[in-house]
C-alpha cells in the first residue's frame, strides 16, 4: 500500500479546507464570496479534487488494511497483529484478553473494542486460539464476557503452523518503535479453514470455512497432480447443496438447510441451523411465517443448551411432511449464501476460487518448508565448519605454540593461527575468515581440557548425516510437503470432523407447500374476486402468495395475483388457483368461431404465462363465444351430448362427442370441427378417464423424496389407485400415495410400487421361540399404518427378505452341531404362503452359524403374451378323459394344495 495513504481516523484538521463561520453565504452569492484574510484563495480544495484524492486513498486503505484478507496467510491486519502479540506474550499460560488487546495496540492504534471483537471471532473459530471463560455462543448469538474476565493463549495448531521468526518478513510498526510481520509464515491454508468476511469500499469478501481434513487431502492431491474438490463445512452443522457452489467464486450460490427431525407426528425438532444464523434469528423467522399463516404451528420452544434444540409444535390436522417443506420455504431454515472469494494478492484485490487459494497456499507451504530446510542446512554447515576448525585447533595444540604465546598483538596471533591452519583448509567446507579465528581464540581452557576426540568425530558425523537428510528432502519437496499435510491431519484431524452434510436438495415450490390459509370468493355480477368478499360466492381455498387463473366466455384468460379485492371483469367462466408448469391439468373447450361460424372442440394446457396479460384460446374472431368448458386436474376426457337446432336436411339433432379423440395441443391451436350447425345445448353424458396415462414416479435416494423429473430410481408408472410400498430395516412396512411432497425415513430397506399379489420370503431368528431360525412366506397387507412382519419382540433378528418366486437358502451349522455341515432349503416347497403375522416354519432345532441366500434354481414361467410365435408349443391332439384328480389344475395350484395354502385364509390360523 502507498505510504501516502491517510488513515481516516488520523486526518489532521489543518488538512481540511476551513470555512469562516462569521460570513453567512447565501446560495446565490457564491460569486461574491471573499475568503478570510488568514487564508489564501489558492488553498481552497474543490470537491472534485477531494473525491479524486482523499476518497481513493480512503478506499485503498479500507481494502488493503482492514476488510480483505491476504492470500499469503489468510489473515486481516488486525488478526495478524493479535496473533503476533499473543506469540510475543506466549509462556504457555493463559493471558487476559484485556492484556492481549493492550499489547496489540502498540503495533497499530486500533480501537480496543475492535481488537477485542476480532479476538473473540478468532476464538470462536476454534482453530488458532485456545479459549477459557465465556467466549459467547455462535449458536444462540450470545456475546462474550468482558475482556477482563476471559483468557486466551495460542493453540498448539497455531504454534505448529503459523510462526517462525526465521522465515518471517518484518516491517516497522506505525510509530517505528516495534517490528511487526508483513505476513505470517503460515504453512497451512488458514483462509480456507477459518473463512473470512469483510465489506470494503466498492467490494466485499465472503470466503466460507472448509474442513481441515479435506483441506489436507486436497493439498496432497494437488501436490500429486490429482483432481480435488473442496466444499464448505460449517461449525453450526446443517446440510448444503453444492451443485452451484462454483468453487466459491463470485457468482456462485450455496443452499444451506437446517437439520429438521420428527419428534412425533405433531412435533418437529431443529437440531442444526444454517451458517450465519442463530437460534434467535431462526425462531424470529419461523414466528413471522406463523403469523402470516404460511406455517400452521401452535408454538415454538427454544431448548437450546450445548446443542441446538428448537421444537415446533404443529397445529392439529397439519401434515408434518408438508410443515418441514414450509419451514424450508418460508423461514430461515433454508438460506442461500453467495460466496465471493476476494483476497489481497500482489498488493491489490483479486477474485479467485477456493481451488486457486488452495493451490497458492500449498505452493507457499512448500516454499516455506524449503526455506526452513535451507536455513537449517546453513546452520548445520556453520556448526560443521566450526566443529572441524575446533577439532584441528585443539588436536594440533595450536594454542600451545610458542609463537602463538609470544605474539606481540592480536593480529600477529591471528596470522600465526591462519598459517598453522593453512594445510587443513582443503578439508574445510568454506573459506576460513578472521571471525572464525577470533572465535577459536574465545574457546575457554575448561572446554579444551574436556575435549574428547571420539565425541567430536561423532558430532561431526551426526551433523553430516543430518545435512545429507536435508539434501534428500530438498530434492523431494513434493513428498516432504505431502508428509507435512499428512502429519497435520493425523495430529489435529480427529478434533475437526465434518459437521455439515452434503446433499442434493429438491426445489421446494412455495405455492405447493404453503398452507391454504385464505378463502377465495367471486362476485360475478360486479366482476370482482378476492379473499375479502366473504358475503359472495366461495371458489376455493388459497394462500396469500397464489396466482389465480380466470377464463372468460369471450375465449380469453389471464392470471392475476391473489388480493383482498380486485376487479377482473364480468362474463367469468372459470376461476381457480394457477399452478405453474402444470401439464396434468387439461382444459376441454367447445367454442363458436365468430357470431355465425363453426363450432370447434379443443384441449390444451396452461403451463406458463405473464401475469395480468390477456391470452386468447379461441381464434380471436370477433363475436366468438365459449359454449362448453371443463377443467380436468388429471387430463380426464369426458363424453358430451350435443343438441342441435332443427334445420333443413338435418336428420338427427342429437350427437355425441368424446374428448379423448381430441389431441391435447397448445392454447393457440384451432381444434377440430365439431359441427357447422347451430348448437342448442351441450350436456355431459359420462365422465371420462385420464388420457395422459399413468404418471411415472422416481425415488431419489439422496433426498429421500419422490419426483416426476427422472431423478433417482424409477418406481414405475402409477395410476390413481396405485400405492407405494415402504419396508424399513426394522421390519416395519406401510403404504403411501405417490405425492411428491412425501418424506421418507433414512432406514428404508425396500421402496417400490405395491403389488398385493407379490409373495415375500423372510428368514429370521425369532426371540419368542428361543431364538430358533424361522422361514415364512407371506404377502404384504394393504395398510397405511405401520405394521411389522418380523415380530413384536424387538430382540428378533431379520436375516433376509426377498421377493424371489423360488428362493433358496444355505444353512451352515455351527457350535456343537458343526459336524452336520450344511443344508439347502427350497423355500417355495418348505412352507406355504400365510399372513405376514404368522410365525412361519422352524428351519432347524440345531445350532446354526449362518444362513445365506443362494441363486434360485428355477425362474417363473414366461407369461403367454411374452412368448414369441416361434416359441408357441405345437397344438396337442385330443386324448381320452384323464382320471387324475389333479387334472386340469396348474402346477402352482397343485403345489398350493400340497403346502396347505388354500386352507390358510383364516387370520386365526395364521397365528
Amino acid at each position: 500500500m502507498d505510504d501516502n495513504i491517510k488513515d481516516p481516523e488520523n486526518i489532521e484538521e489543518q488538512d481540511m479546507p476551513v470555512q469562516d463561520d462569521s460570513n453567512d453565504i447565501e446560495p446565490e452569492s457564491h460569486s461574491d464570496y471573499k475568503p478570510a484574510n488568514r487564508f489564501d484563495a489558492s488553498a481552497v480544495h474543490h470537491l472534485s479534487g477531494m473525491y479524486q484524492n482523499w476518497f481513493l486513498d480512503y478506499a485503498s486503505y479500507v481494502i488493503l488494511e482492514r476488510a480483505v484478507p491476504h492470500i499469503e496467510d489468510g489473515l486481516k491486519p488486525v488478526q495478524r497483529r493479535i496473533l503476533h502479540s499473543m506469540k510475543r506474550m506466549d509462556d504457555g499460560r493463559y493471558n487476559k484478553v484485556a492484556n492481549i488487546v493492550g499489547h496489540t495496540m502498540q503495533f497499530h492504534p486500533h480501537g480496543d473494542a475492535s481488537i477485542g471483537d476480532a479476538l473473540v471471532q478468532l476464538g470462536q473459530k476454534d482453530l488458532l486460539v485456545d479459549c477459557q471463560g465465556n467466549w459467547g455462543n455462535i449458536l444462540t448469538g450470545d456475546r462474550a464476557a468482558a475482556p477482563r474476565y476471559i483468557e486466551a493463549r495460542l493453540s498448539k495448531f497455531a504454534l505448529d503452523v503459523v510462526f517462525n521468526p526465521k522465515t518471517t518478513e518484518w516491517q516497522l510498526s506505525y510509530d517505528g518503535r516495534n517490528k511487526e510481520p508483513i505476513t505470517l509464515p503460515a504453512k497451512f491454508p488458514l483462509l480456507l479453514a477459518q473463512g473470512a468476511e469483510g465489506i470494503a469500499v466498492g467490494l466485499s469478501s465472503k470466503i466460507l470455512p472448509h474442513n481441515l481434513n479435506e483441506i489436507c487431502d486436497a493439498a496432497i492431491s494437488y501436490l500429486h497432480g490429482e483432481p480435488f474438490t473442496l466444499y464448505p463445512d460449517f461449525p453450526t452443522g446443517g446440510s448444503i447443496d453444492v451443485s452451484k457452489y462454483n468453487e466459491g467464486q463470485r457468482g456462485g450460490t450455496l443452499k444451506v438447510r437446517a437439520k429438521i427431525e420428527k419428534l412425533d407426528s405433531k412435533t418437529l425438532v431443529i437440531r442444526e441451523i444454517p451458517f450465519g444464523k442463530t437460534t434467535t434469528t431462526l425462531i424470529d423467522s419461523i414466528l413471522k411465517a406463523i403469523e402470516k399463516g404460511k406455517i400452521k404451528a401452535r408454538k415454538v420452544d427454544d431448548n437450546t443448551a450445548a446443542q441446538v434444540e428448537i421444537q415446533v409444535h404443529l397445529a392439529p390436522g397439519v401434515s408434518s411432511d408438508k410443515a418441514i417443506d414450509a419451514l424450508y420455504a418460508f423461514s430461515d431454515c433454508e438460506i442461500n449464501i453467495s460466496p465471493n472469494c476476494c483476497v489481497i494478492e500482489d498488493n491489490k484485490p483479486q477474485f479467485l476460487t477456493v481451488n486457486d487459494v488452495l493451490r497458492h497456499s500449498t505452493d507457499r507451504t512448500m516454499a516455506l518448508l524449503r526455506k526452513e530446510l535451507e536455513i537449517r542446512k546453513h546452520e548445520l554447515l556453520e556448526q560443521l565448519h566450526f566443529s572441524s576448525l575446533e577439532k584441528i585447533f585443539i588436536e594440533e595444540r595450536i594454542y600451545k605454540d610458542r609463537k602463538f604465546e609470544q605474539a606481540p598483538d592480536m593480529d600477529a596471533a591471528c596470522e600465526h593461527i591462519d598459517n598453522r591452519l593453512t594445510p587443513f583448509y582443503p578439508q574445510m567446507i568454506r573459506e576460513v575468515t578472521k571471525d572464525d579465528i577470533l572465535r577459536l581464540m574465545d574457546i575457554k581452557m575448561a572446554r579444551i581440557l574436556k575435549f574428547n576426540k571420539d565425541k567430536a568425530e561423532e558430532l561431526i558425523a551426526k551433523i553430516k548425516a543430518e545435512v545429507d537428510d536435508i539434501n534428500h528432502k530438498l530434492n523431494n519437496m513434493v513428498e516432504v510437503t505431502a508428509d507435512w499435510f499428512r502429519y497435520l491431519k493425523e495430529k489435529y484431524g480427529a478434533a475437526h470432523p465434518r459437521l455439515t452434510e452434503i446433499k442434493n436438495f429438491d426445489t421446494i415450490e412455495a405455492t405447493k407447500v404453503i398452507e391454504a390459509n385464505e378463502k377465495l370468493y367471486i362476485n360475478r355480477n360486479d366482476g370482482f374476486i378476492g379473499t375479502g368478499l366473504k358475503k359472495d360466492e366461495f371458489v376455493c381455498n388459497c394462500s396469500d402468495i397464489d396466482d389465480i387463473i380466470i377464463f372468460y366466455k369471450e375465449g380469453k384468460y389471464k392470471v392475476v395475483r391473489v388480493a383482498d379485492k380486485i376487479f377482473v371483469g364480468k362474463n367469468i367462466l372459470h376461476v381457480a388457483v394457477f399452478k405453474k408448469n402444470d401439464r396434468r391439468t387439461v382444459y376441454n373447450v367447445v367454442y363458436r368461431d365468430g357470431k355465425q361460424g363453426k363450432y370447434f372442440m379443443k384441449r390444451f394446457c396452461v403451463t406458463s404465462i405473464t401475469r395480468d396479460r390477456e391470452y386468447e384460446f379461441t381464434q380471436g374472431t370477433p363475436g366468438s363465444r365459449v359454449v362448453y368448458f371443463t377443467a380436468n386436474p388429471n387430463g380426464e376426457a369426458e363424453v358430451i351430448k350435443i343438441t342441435l337446432d332443427p334445420a333443413p336436411r338435418l336428420k338427427n339433432i342429437f350427437k355425441e362427442k368424446d374428448f379423448s379423440e381430441v389431441a391435447i395441443k397448445s392454447r393457440g391451436a384451432k381444434g377440430v370441427v365439431m359441427t357447422r350447425f347451430n348448437v342448442h345445448r351441450i350436456s355431459l353424458k359420462s365422465h371420462g378417464h385420464s388420457t395422459l396415462g399413468g404418471r411415472k414416479v422416481w425415488f431419489d435416494p439422496d433426498v429421500k423424496r419422490l419426483n416426476y423429473d427422472s431423478h433417482g430410481r424409477l418406481l414405475g408408472e402409477f395410476n390413481e389407485d396405485d400405492s407405494i410400498l415402504v419396508v424399513l430395516d426394522n421390519g416395519d412396512f406401510y403404504l403411501t400415495n405417490f405425492d411428491a411432497n412425501n418424506h421418507y425415513e433414512d432406514n428404508i430397506k425396500i421402496i417400490e410400487k405395491f403389488d398385493e399379489h407379490k409373495v415375500w420370503t423372510a428368514v429370521l431368528y425369532d426371540a419368542d421361540q428361543q431364538g430358533y431360525p424361522y422361514l415364512k412366506r407371506f404377502t404384504m397387507e394393504a395398510t397405511k399404518r405401520k405394521q411389522n412382519y418380523v415380530s413384536d419382540n424387538p430382540a428378533s433378528r431379520l436375516v433376509a427378505l426377498t421377493d424371489e418366486p423360488y428362493p433358496r437358502f444355505l444353512v451352515t451349522f455351527g457350535g456343537r452341531d458343526a459336524f452336520r455341515g450344511t443344508m439347502e432349503i427350497e423355500a417355495e416347497q418348505f412352507v406355504g404362503v400365510k399372513g405376514f403375522k404368522a410365525k412361519g416354519k422352524r428351519i432347524t432345532n440345531w445350532e446354526t452359524e449362518s444362513i445365506e441366500q443362494l441363486e434360485p434354481a428355477q425362474q417363473p414361467e414366461q407369461e403367454p403374451e411374452d412368448i414369441t410365435p416361434e416359441e408357441q408349443p405345437a397344438e396337442e391332439t385330443p386324448q381320452q378323459e384323464n382320471l387324475d384328480p389333479d387334472a386340469g389344475k396348474s402346477q402352482q395350484q397343485v403345489i398350493d394344495e400340497i403346502t396347505g395354502q388354500l386352507s390358510l385364509f383364516n387370520d386365526n390360523e395364521d397365528n
